[in-house]
């Protein structure tokens, strides 16, 4: 194609997008997201709302967007105050809405992943069952599906193995990372994520998980020496609307933030790869290191002899642990979507 020919359909393109961005109604939403220092909400959510979806409709839809630490909102009410329509849209951990429905977390079983493209495989096949557990039960919709960097485990103490891990009292706060850790001989403990730094200096936990880019923006770096970068969780989050908010929309205006969405979710996935890595680096001292700080963590890598029997651990604890709390109906739902595209097979 020639140079100008380009050009002039640069042009076009630009200003369809643009006369279709104007020809959007105005709409101004109310928004809750996840607790403002956590990575993925300074690099994502905030800037979703405050920056990119306002650019991408000329300033015909806005959006107030509230960090539940800013407004006193735990995270298990979420949910009850999306349904009631206290807000428009909401994003939340999907592993913390667990406790309402088992069936939420089918694609965030402790160790289930080990990799963002199978943590993402999983999760696509996924995604009707939790769309349609929203629409049915909470009155939502399912806009996207993102993700934080790796669960890892964190510790003071030294660890080579899985079999050092036995007898150790380790810091977990999901249904499904319990059964993981008892299921390897350890002691979980359930202890809120602002008390964690003190309960490692104390010695009241000797390991804790959390992500390998948040552990070390919250100081965990100061209060353990050892990081085993395995996936215990990917603290999957999810991005949804009120079902009367949606309902009211115009299609032109559906379109429009399913569209956004869709790019917004793909940019999630890319974002969270690249904070991980750097993450890698901080932790270990290493530049470049970006966005955290330079710490001396001494990696602990899954041992060969533990592959086999992690993948055994988490079909025969984790996911059995998982349906037991689902019920046993969600195991073929399970094995037809998850398990056919990761190559494993639930049963009860």
């Amino acid at each position: 194609m020639k140079p100008k020919l380009l050009l002039a359909t640069a042009i076009v393109t630009a200003l369809v997008v643009s006369a279709q961005a104007q020809d959007l109604p105005k709409h101004h939403f109310k928004v809750l997201i996840q607790d403002s220092p956590t990575p993925h909400v300074k690099l994502l959510e905030a800037p979703l709302w405050n920056e990119w979806i306002p650019a991408a409709s000329k300033g015909q839809v806005t959006g107030d967007a509230a960090p539940y630490d800013q407004v006193g909102i735990p995270d298990d009410a979420v949910l009850r105050l999306l349904k009631l329509g206290a807000f428009d849209f909401a994003s939340f951990d999907i592993a913390k809405v667990a406790g309402d429905d088992p069936k939420f977390e089918g694609c965030d079983l402790s160790g289930l992943t080990l990799t963002f493209e199978d943590a993402r495989k999983g999760c696509d096949a996924w995604r009707e069952t939790v769309d349609k557990l929203m629409q049915q039960k909470w009155n939502a919709k399912l806009l996207a599906i993102g993700t934080a960097p790796p669960q890892a485990l964190w510790c003071a103490t030294e660890v080579k193995t899985f079999d050092d891990l036995k007898g150790k009292k380790l810091r977990v706060y999901t249904k499904t990372m319990v059964d993981f850790t008892q299921g390897i001989g350890a002691a979980p403990v359930n202890i809120a994520f602002r008390e964690v730094v003190t309960a490692l200096q104390n010695k009241v936990v000797d390991c804790a998980v959390t992500g390998t880019a948040v552990g070390n923006v919250a100081g965990w770096t100061e209060v353990t020496k050892y990081l085993m970068p395995i996936s215990l969780g990917w603290a999957i989050n999810v991005h949804v609307v009120n079902l009367n908010t949606w309902k009211k929309l115009d299609p032109k205006m559906q379109a429009f933030l399913e569209g956004e969405y869709k790019k917004f979710e793909d940019k999630f996935w890319q974002t969270m790869k690249y904070l991980d890595a750097d993450a890698a680096n901080c932790n270990v001292g290493k530049q470049p290191c970006k966005n955290g700080k330079l710490a001396s963590m001494i990696m602990v890598p899954v041992a060969d002899a533990d592959q086999q029997r992690f993948k055994k651990l988490v079909q025969e604890t984790v996911v059995k642990g998982w349906l037991k709390r689902a019920g046993a109906d969600v195991a073929k739902e399970w094995n037809a979507t998850v398990g056919r595209a990761l190559g494993m097979e639930a049963s009860q």
